[in-house]
């Protein structure tokens, strides 16, 4: 399992462990995690062709007899050798909740591997006063906080990202407000760490050990304050367009009209109409980040559906009013384009409720 707070890379790291337990011949089995549907990540996923099961309502930790019927269905369809799953990025305690029930039912058939938890560097440098900016509630950094306590593995994701004194310096204060923890430095851009990182996955095995406490009244007030907006939207237009282009534009509108709100993560897809499959795909990790193409089209289409999922410390109804103001604004950036808002959910979590919770792993 890769965990990690909203925007950490767990998507891209999840796809780039996927294609090389596939390229040394092994069958995988992706799982998604959402509190909504419509989820981006899977979407990208199974456009790589992985296998790739969603579990949407809900954390893996509350939505656990989904997470087990996930993996029945992975198992029936395909045999995997290796199962990679990726939590909420808003969820925590998954030690206890997930890897240590995980490890009861299945522990004869399969090894549970260090739970890794990815932290983006720049986010880590804003919540660890490395660095003066915006930064989360102290009650929305608890979940950060109380994620990367509870790693097998804390791994500094992006590292392309800063210089190598920056990178030291955070390397550096983890290893002082997270003692023995073992830190890990990579980047799937540029392959830095990768191969160390996985070999570790593939040849050790989680240490049953004692869980950590979670105020679960707090972990609950923090995700509170956390809007979550997923939605579709429906694009066409008279002449063909670049849909790598709509999805940048609409990207820098809704963060635009987002104001203070600090973002966690923008991530959208493009699915040209009558496609095979391929996608176009932007993300925002932070207020100070510009809109990244992940994935690109080639050629122009006509149309197609955008999925757009938005976290970011707001009300759901002020994130839903940035969408919906961003749609016409972006549209009118490219003539006789029409984008229809088709779907869209928009609230706050509720309360975490495990379905289980494990005191120590069984051996």
């Amino acid at each position: 399992m890769i965990g990690g707070f909203l925007g950490a890379g767990k998507t891209t790291a999840v796809a780039a462990l996927a294609q090389r337990l596939a390229g040394a011949g092994m069958r995988v089995g992706l799982i998604t995690n959402d509190q909504g549907s419509e989820l981006v990540d899977t979407a990208m996923l199974r456009s790589r062709g992985f296998a790739t099961e969603e579990i949407a309502g809900g954390c893996f930790c509350c939505r656990f007899d989904s997470l087990v019927d996930a993996a029945d269905r992975l198992d029936a369809a395909s045999r995997p050798d290796a199962f990679v799953a990726e939590p909420v990025g808003s969820c925590t305690d998954l030690v206890a909740t997930v890897t240590y029930p995980l490890r009861r039912i299945y522990g004869d058939r399969f090894r549970i591997a260090p739970l890794s938890v990815l932290v983006d560097p720049v986010r880590a440098e804003q919540v660890l006063g490395l660095a003066p900016a915006r930064k989360f509630s102290d009650k929305v950094l608890y979940i950060w906080r109380k994620q990367v306590e509870e790693a097998d593995l804390i791994v500094i994701a992006k590292t392309d990202l800063l210089d190598a004194d920056r990178l030291d310096r955070v390397r550096a204060r983890l290893a002082l407000e997270f003692p023995g923890r073992e830190i890990l430095a990579v980047s799937v851009r540029t392959g830095a760490g990768i191969d160390d990182w996985f070999g570790r996955l593939l040849a050790t095995e989680q240490v049953a050990r004692a869980t950590m406490e979670v105020d679960y009244d707090a972990y609950a007030e923090g995700e509170a304050l956390l809007g979550w907006l997923n939605a579709t939207v429906a694009i066409e237009a008279p002449v063909a367009f670049d849909a790598n282009a709509v999805l940048r534009s609409l990207a820098e509108a809704v963060r635009s009209r987002l104001g203070d709100a600090e973002i966690a993560h923008l991530k959208m897809t493009f699915s040209p109409r009558g496609g095979l499959g391929e996608l176009a795909a932007v993300s925002v990790v932070r207020n100070d980040h510009v809109p990244e193409l992940r994935l690109e089209l080639d050629t122009a289409v006509e149309g197609g559906q955008v999925i757009l999922n938005l976290r970011a410390e707001a009300d759901p109804e002020w994130l839903r009013d940035a969408v919906a103001g961003a749609l016409p604004s972006m549209a009118s950036g490219f003539p006789g384009m029409k984008a229809t808002l088709e779907h869209c959910e928009h609230f706050r979590p509720g309360r975490p409720t495990p379905t289980h919770r494990e005191e120590a792993g069984v051996r």
